[in-house]
């Protein structure tokens, strides 16, 4: 079952935008004028996404002169692959005996 961990994950994934972030995030390290430049962002804009980002431990930042690049941090995103393939197995298992709650 998906815990409150993985729900606050998965709020913080619900973004077109930020999805678009982690998928950028994927491919490399980037930092802030690299994502305005990606993403066509403004950067206070992108800034929050980040913020939110962060704070839901899907990145991780690295301080580089004046800048910060963020990074994406993997083992978020497998913890909430395992609980989404945990409910997909229950839901196999669940269709394969055909159990249905009757209804009163």
């Amino acid at each position: 079952m998906l815990m409150s961990v993985e729900g606050d994950l998965m709020k913080a994934l619900a973004d077109p935008l930020r999805m678009r972030i982690v998928a950028l995030l994927a491919r490399e390290t980037l930092c802030t004028t690299h994502l305005v430049a990606e993403t066509g962002a403004r950067q206070t804009n992108l800034s929050n996404h980040l913020r939110i980002l962060r704070e839901a431990g899907v990145v991780g930042t690295e301080p580089c002169g004046r800048y910060t690049y963020y990074r994406l941090r993997p083992e978020a995103l497998e913890g909430l692959a395992g609980a989404l393939g945990e409910l997909a197995a229950a839901a196999r298992a669940t269709a394969a005996a055909d159990r249905k709650r009757a209804c009163t």
